[in-house]
């Protein structure tokens, strides 16, 4: 049969349209090779050319991640750093339904649990004998504005919010402990993140995107602590106050790859306006089946080292982490994107959030990434960068921390 355009027949028009394909992919990839050699003397990448590098082909993958390797060395020579951590999830229940979490519960669903002061303590204190220098302290956003059982719960605790006694739990292990404390609570107002900071030496918000139409991750109406607006205002706050804060996006949750790079972007520009983001953290979504997204695709190790490494080049001189338990068969593979942190690692508690996916043993982590050529390094759970602001604070925290520096 002839198509009725070329007088052809299809049979034969066929080659030729894979090989008109083929040559605009070629072109495509050489005019992106291009921006990748302008890169390595310093020049920006524009939004534009970063969509484009995020969905590159596989042939010019290698000088992708070649150049973001580059970038890294520059930045951190040889080192590749990590957090030995302890895992404090002081309560799982949340007033958020998110279509990604499994680490979420309401009040009666199995599991759900809030951590008693001596539970908190108690695995801080076996924590620091394997040589932990950070609690993490995760939990459900302001889980107590939505169920009376938190509130019963807190009553009997003896505190008038979950912030307040993350508050108390957080000076509990820092006068009890060597640990410093670290704590991810969502949402925050400028008054609490100047309450928390006289425990922690850094916090953390993820930003996850920009993107306010994520349906199936972040259902309307029922993730009011999701809005990125808000999300923002929490990490531009911290700028304000001065507070050393991690921060990153998660990928494979139904956004563009606009929406990566634009949330990218929102991260750094706050970080050149307030200089106050310890790092980035790429994180990729796990399917994990009791969660309504369990059906949803994610993303390949492939994704994540282009995303990694665009990461990389439009963020430049920022600590830039993804977590080694979230990718399956090979996870120093994610070094050759220009990551200079595996993030914390815990000896002794699970991932909460991803109880699917354990932690590599810290042995492993060192033989990887020697192998890889780099140089494993324990450092506390604030960047060596930033410690001198947090010491000038004074006070116990100061004291902490200046003592733990000294061992690292």
């Amino acid at each position: 049969m002839k198509d009725p355009y070329t007088g052809r027949c299809k049979e034969e028009t066929q080659p030729l349209l894979m090989l008109a394909l083929n040559s605009i992919r070629t072109d495509a990839s050489q005019d992106l090779a291009a921006h990748l050699r302008d890169i390595r003397p310093g020049q920006p990448l524009s939004p534009d050319i970063a969509v484009q590098l995020l969905t590159c082909d596989d042939d010019l993958l290698p000088e992708l991640l070649a150049t973001a390797r580059t970038l890294k060395e520059r930045f951190r020579p040889g080192v590749i750093t990590y957090s030995r951590k302890v895992f404090l999830p002081l309560t799982n229940l949340c007033r958020d339904y998110c279509g990604y979490c499994t680490f979420r519960r309401s009040p009666g669903d199995p599991g759900a649990h809030t951590m008693t002061p001596d539970e908190v303590l108690a695995v801080a204190q076996q924590g620091e004998k394997l040589g932990c220098t950070e609690a993490l302290f995760s939990l459900g956003d302001k889980p107590e504005t939505l169920f009376p059982e938190m509130r019963a719960t807190l009553r009997r605790l003896g505190y008038r919010s979950t912030l307040h006694y993350l508050e108390a739990m957080c000076e509990l292990v820092l006068r009890q402990t060597r640990l410093l404390p670290h704590a991810n609570p969502g949402l925050l107002s400028a008054h609490w993140i100047e309450r928390l900071r006289i425990t922690n030496p850094s916090l953390g918000l993820m930003l996850e995107s920009t993107s306010t139409h994520l349906p199936e991750a972040h259902p309307e109406g029922r993730t009011p602590d999701k809005l990125p607006a808000l999300r923002l205002k929490t990490i531009e706050d911290a700028g304000r106050l001065g507070l050393p804060f991690t921060t990153g996006i998660l990928i494979g949750i139904g956004e563009t790859m606009r929406d990566r790079v634009e949330s990218l972007l929102a991260i750094k520009r706050l970080h050149e306006r307030y200089g106050h983001i310890q790092e980035v953290i790429i994180q990729n979504f796990r399917v994990k089946p009791p969660i309504p997204m369990a059906a949803w695709p994610e993303p390949t190790t492939g994704d994540m080292r282009r995303t990694i490494a665009v990461a990389r080049l439009l963020l430049g001189n920022m600590n830039i982490q993804a977590p080694p338990n979230l990718t399956q068969n090979g996870y120093e593979r994610l070094l050759d994107a220009g990551i200079n942190d595996w993030g914390g690692v815990s000896p002794l508690t699970p991932d909460y959030i991803n109880p699917e996916a354990p932690w590599p043993h810290l042995l492993d982590l060192q033989r990887r990434t020697e192998a890889a050529g780099q140089t494993l390094k324990q450092r506390l759970p604030v960047y060596p960068e930033f410690i001198p602001q947090v010491v000038a604070r004074g006070g116990l925290l100061a004291e902490r921390l200046q003592s733990a520096s000294n061992f690292q």
